[in-house]
């Protein structure tokens, strides 16, 4: 007899089962407002994911391509990071392959604490996300 706990189960069913875009964005918004940004992205996106930032900066460039540079990017993000306060995201807007959201985090980092608050677009393909850009 096979034993699969939830999230493993959940794991090996997403690699079959195409989610629609509005699925996609409820999880997504789910996990993101429980901070599960990794999981988030571990779960929903494609591996040949591309990640657009603002602007190119010392610490993060402009285009991240595949989902384990996103990953190294987001783990450098949260390096940066000293303590979270809180975050905000509204509920989603869905068309027929992208979602958007605001994401307000309250942080501190490097001792200087800051809310910021950035429009968070995403495209959908097969039933993954294939292209995340933010805007701020």
């Amino acid at each position: 007899m096979l034993y699969f706990s939830a999230q493993n189960l959940w794991k090996y069913l997403s690699k079959y089962i195409i989610m629609t875009t509005k699925e996609i964005a409820t999880r997504l918004v789910s996990l993101c407002r429980e901070g599960e940004f990794e999981k988030a992205q571990k779960e929903l996106y494609s591996e040949n994911a591309v990640s657009i930032e603002p602007m190119a900066s010392p610490d993060f460039a402009k285009e991240t391509k595949g989902l384990k540079g996103i990953l190294d990017k987001g783990h450098k993000f949260q390096s940066m990071i000293d303590k979270v306060h809180g975050n905000t995201i509204s509920e989603p807007l869905v068309a027929d392959n992208a979602i958007a959201f605001k994401l307000s985090m309250d942080v501190t980092m490097k001792g200087k604490r800051s809310t910021m608050n950035e429009l968070c677009v995403y495209e959908v393909k097969d039933g993954k996300v294939v292209l995340e850009e933010f805007f701020m």
